[in-house]
């Protein structure tokens, strides 16, 4: 994941993955992000509720289309009610917008 380039329209300020290695995250081992039942959801609720980094996270989380694990402090479910809230698929395609 660190070191990926990629620019996104909400993103221009961060135009790499650099800000990962700033996160609580990176010192713990990836499965603690990606739990198979909801306890495992919470504990990585925990270790990102004061994250120096958590905002751009979540929002690579959802400019990226990321399904799964916790980012952000955000469950899969989480981020799919973000997206539909902003009025977007989960595809990635804005509503309303035509691609020509």
């Amino acid at each position: 994941m660190r070191g990926v380039k990629r620019q996104t329209p909400r993103m221009n300020s961060v135009l790499e993955t650099d800000w990962m290695a700033e996160g609580n995250c990176a010192s713990r081992p990836p499965s603690v992000f990606f739990p198979s039942d909801g306890v495992g959801v919470d504990t990585a609720r925990r270790i990102c509720a004061d994250c120096p980094v958590k905002d751009l996270c979540l929002e690579y989380a959802l400019e990226n289309r990321i399904d799964h694990g916790v980012w952000g402090g955000t469950s899969e479910r989480e981020r799919r009610r973000l997206l539909k809230a902003r009025g977007e698929h989960s595809a990635g395609v804005r509503v309303g917008t035509v691609d020509a």
